[in-house]
């Protein structure tokens, strides 16, 4: 089927993956099979001002950060403040195993909020988890003082099955003061795959719905789970010609969407960054094979 580019939809949620470097490895389901030696691509931070610039020309109202680790990235102090300062709000999706202290001013403008994932309420599981020995008590410990400082944080246990404590590690959170926690299965995509080709099934049914993803070498997907259906890239153009392109045309119209009028919280909730990203759950969690 040949479908016709159009004119580029309205963009409210822009996701931008701006590095794949990261402390953690997380063997068992990274989306992004991030790590330490891992870069941060080929996109600059010229690069990423340009793209806040045009979001915002585009009519979005919050960006989101994330990686990888996307504080490890030399410019996303800069990059946090100049989308503050065109007016969009920031979600800085981080794991929280370090944090800054010119990271925490940061994280306590109105305009930012945070999210992490976690994984246990016991440290052995949730290092092992994270193939990082500590990573448990260092992201529990900033998650406890997001809390303390009035952070706005989202937590997302992420449940791989065969008796993980996510519902303890969810009960926790709430003990721990966090409001927005909830727990979501893991999405077979990057180090969760296991050899299995990706399908549009893992994904919400919304992809591209109001919302898009870049990736570090300037890829653009419908999100960045759904970072195996690439529609253009922003080198050397403009996200609105992506948007408008055939690339992305046809890249959605592959998105399988959920029977019903409104199958997620109101617009997958990218206004008010509850549900947009490698965490969203509930009625935005994998579509399945049972949905289609």
């Amino acid at each position: 089927m040949t479908i016709a580019p159009e004119a580029p939809a309205a963009l409210r949620f822009l996701s931008m993956e701006i590095t794949a470097r990261c402390q953690l490895t997380c063997p068992s389901h990274c989306y992004a099979q991030a790590g330490p030696t891992r870069g941060h691509g080929s996109m600059t931070g010229a690069d990423w001002h340009r793209l806040i610039d045009e979001a915002a020309a585009l009519g979005t109202t919050t960006v989101q950060l994330i990686g990888g680790e996307p504080t490890l990235h030399p410019d996303f102090s800069d990059l946090v403040r100049h989308a503050v300062k065109v007016g969009l709000r920031v979600r800085v999706y981080s794991n929280l195993f370090r944090v800054r202290d010119e990271h925490w001013q940061l994280f306590e403008h109105p305009q930012v909020s945070v999210a992490t994932s976690y994984y246990s309420d016991v440290p052995g599981e949730h290092d092992r988890l994270t193939g990082r020995r500590g990573s448990h008590a260092a992201t529990r410990e900033n998650i406890a003082e997001a809390v303390r400082r009035g952070v706005r944080i989202k937590v997302g246990v992420i449940d791989m099955g065969g008796g993980q404590r996510a519902e303890q590690a969810h009960a926790e959170m709430r003990a721990l003061g966090v409001d927005d926690v909830h727990v979501d299965q893991v999405r077979a995509v990057g180090n969760a795959a296991t050899g299995t080709l990706p399908s549009t099934s893992t994904l919400c049914g919304r992809c591209g719905d109001g919302k898009a993803a870049i990736l570090p070498d300037g890829s653009v997907a419908p999100c960045e789970i759904g970072r195996f259906l690439p529609a253009g890239s922003v080198r050397g153009a403009t996200l609105a010609s992506v948007l408008s392109g055939r690339g992305w045309a046809e890249v959605t119209a592959r998105v399988t969407h959920r029977p019903g009028a409104d199958p997620c919280a109101p617009e997958c909730a990218p206004a008010d960054d509850s549900q947009c990203g490698p965490d969203n759950s509930g009625p935005c969690g994998p579509l399945g094979d049972g949905d289609l």
